[in-house]
């Protein structure tokens, strides 16, 4: 009797997560997956129980470890103040003008995907937005204390505006608006942000 195949899970969470990434998750049958990965429907349910939906919520998880760091960058250390919280939005723009970027955020994707109809993905989708508010909100408030920004802005209020505005640009880039429409967006969401001239 042949033994079964061995296989690396991160590698197979890499290759499944760009697939569901870039397709979607209706998009991306257990045919796709297996096809890609190498690995037997049979294996693929012992290493990720749950079937495909299970094996989505992993991938959803290893985003969150792996990618998700990597595009906020400086905004993540605990001095972060409003210039690194501009560079990550300056950095969407970035990535939103190149074909490859326009694939957007795999969070993203999935709340518009399945977020109302799927309890386990909505909450990781919360778990993303409150992480990168987290991170806003601490940027905003050390720029406050510094006098980087006008001392009447809530950082709270304002990090949920401004987290909000970079969904709404990941979507919106989807479409290939060009470089200027985004900067105009992440411009606009900022304009409060600037401190008036002193006389």
């Amino acid at each position: 009797m042949a033994r079964p195949r061995k296989f690396d899970p991160e590698e197979v969470l890499d290759q499944s997560m760009h697939a569901f990434w870039e397709r979607g998750y209706h998009e991306t049958s257990v045919d796709d997956l297996v096809k890609l990965t190498g690995v037997r429907p049979g294996s693929l349910y012992n290493a990720f129980p749950g079937g495909k939906h299970g094996l989505f919520l992993e991938t959803l998880a290893r985003y969150s470890k792996l990618v998700v760091p990597e595009k906020l960058g400086a905004l993540e250390r605990t001095g972060a103040g409003l210039p690194k919280l501009r560079a990550y939005f300056d950095g969407l723009v970035e990535d939103l003008t190149l074909p490859e970027g326009r694939i957007g955020c795999l969070m993203v994707n999935s709340a518009m995907e399945l977020a109302a109809v799927d309890s386990e993905v909505r909450e990781a989708v919360r778990a993303h937005m409150s992480r990168l508010e987290r991170h806003a909100e601490r940027a905003l408030r050390n720029a406050k204390r510094r006098g980087e920004i006008p001392a009447d802005v809530s950082p709270r209020a304002k990090a949920t505006q401004l987290m909000a505005t970079g969904m709404g640009l990941m979507v919106v880039g989807k479409t290939n608006p060009g470089r200027k429409v985004l900067e105009t967006i992440v411009d606009t969401a900022f304009a409060d942000l600037d401190r008036p001239e002193e006389a």
